[in-house]
């Protein structure tokens, strides 16, 4: 996963608003409304057209679902190359089995352990 901070110069006559968006691969799992507040998940993960846009990292701490120091987020990698995070506290986990059907295949392994 990675964290993003659109800084596009829009070419028009209002204000575009520029967003920080949570990545995973290609899908955008959350993002933060004009860089300030708190992150805002989408359920489920949806995609970003980033062509003609520009952006620079961000710190991937901004969005608590992913902050790791203050939880306890396992990151896992998924069958097709992209990382999800589980918490087996809360019993949930980033990947898109979770997010339509409310279980999956990463956080069924974490209970077994």
């Amino acid at each position: 996963m990675e964290a993003l901070r659109e800084v596009t110069e829009w070419n028009v006559d209002y204000r575009q608003p520029n967003h920080t968006y949570l990545f995973d691969g290609e899908k955008v799992i959350a993002y933060i409304k004009w860089h300030e507040g708190d992150p805002i998940y989408f359920n489920p993960p949806g995609k970003l057209n980033k062509a003609r846009r520009k952006f620079v990292k961000a710190d991937i701490g901004l969005f608590d679902q992913v902050n790791a120091t203050e939880s306890n987020l396992i990151e896992v990698k998924g069958s097709t190359g992209g990382s999800y995070w589980v918490d087996p506290d809360a019993e949930t986990c980033t990947c898109p089995g979770f997010q339509f059907r409310g279980r999956c295949k990463h956080l069924e392994k974490r209970s077994q352990n």
